[in-house]
């Protein structure tokens, strides 16, 4: 296989510290991580991609109060290989991509890729920490 999968666990606790309101992505592994985002705008689902996330740092996918209580993220670790995934299917492409629409990837040129759901429970703001061992997420 050439990517290992790495075993996802989502951890939902209290995000106390004041931050501004955004979805961010942090990279807690020595490797760059690409990362795509799904989520719904007016009813119609939205795919994004790719953010290069370079190791121990975080970036703001999107910015500003949330609008959805759901969003979905695949993440790739470029050096080594490894991925974060789930059982939501969503469309992506191998170059940066904006994509409406969750269905006939195949038959519109995408990739249909695995998505991991977050439940941010209609917070402001939501972080996505990103390991070797899976992920964590916070709301606030």
């Amino acid at each position: 296989m050439l990517y290992r999968i790495l075993l996802a666990g989502i951890l939902f606790c209290a995000y106390s510290t004041v931050a501004k309101s955004d979805f961010r992505v942090c990279n807690d592994t020595p490797s760059l991580v690409g990362v795509a985002l799904g989520y719904s705008v007016d009813s119609k689902w939205k795919t994004e991609g790719w953010w290069q996330i370079p190791g121990e740092t975080c970036a703001s996918l999107l910015e500003g109060s949330l609008s959805s209580r759901f969003y979905y993220i695949y993440a790739e670790d470029a050096d080594r290989g490894g991925q974060w995934r789930g059982d939501i299917f969503m469309c992506t492409a191998n170059q940066e991509f904006e994509i409406e629409g969750e269905k006939d990837c195949f038959e519109r040129g995408y990739q249909k890729t695995g998505f991991f759901e977050i439940d941010t429970g209609n917070r402001d703001s939501w972080m996505v920490r990103l390991t070797e061992g899976g992920q964590s997420s916070f709301g606030q």
